[in-house]
């Protein structure tokens, strides 16, 4: 099937984006070269940083630590006794209700700055949100969970 015309073989592939004879073809690199460096810039670009870093380390780290270095320090203050204490869990009962209020502060400024141009549903959702938080508010107080005085 190789005639006159047909110098080449039909299962031979070209590598050129133009004619062969024109000045700008090239070969096709690689497809993979591409991924190769993509995943050497990736590994590489991290370790830089890391190994400057424990270079600093190397040459201004004290030799040795000593009591001075290892010695615990607050404040200026010597420490003493256990550094772990139980908290009562008001504190944290306290925060979570402050959460609670703040992030509905959170959801009502939207509400507020586009009051006119709601529709009566969106105003019965925020009236029905508030009066869900009120509920909250006073289910708190009524147990007493916003007073401190108590132990």
């Amino acid at each position: 099937m190789h005639g006159v015309g047909n110098p080449s073989p039909p299962h031979q592939a070209k590598t050129h984006y133009t004619s062969p004879g024109s000045p700008l073809s090239q070969t096709v690199p690689d497809p993979y070269l591409y991924l190769v460096l993509a995943i050497g810039v990736a590994v590489v670009f991290p370790l830089i940083p890391l190994a400057l870093a424990w270079l600093w380390r190397h040459f201004y780290q004290p030799p040795k630590p000593g009591p001075d270095k290892n010695a615990s320090y607050e404040c200026g203050i010597e420490s003493f006794g256990e550094a772990r204490v139980q908290f009562k869990s008001q504190y944290y009962l306290f925060c979570i209700i402050f959460l609670v209020f703040d992030v509905e502060a959170v959801f009502l400024l939207p509400f507020a700055v586009a009051f006119t141009h709601l529709p009566v549903g969106a105003f019965v959702a925020i009236l029905i949100f508030i009066l869900l938080l009120l509920e909250g508010l006073v289910w708190a107080w009524c147990k007493g969970k916003l007073d401190w005085t108590r132990s």
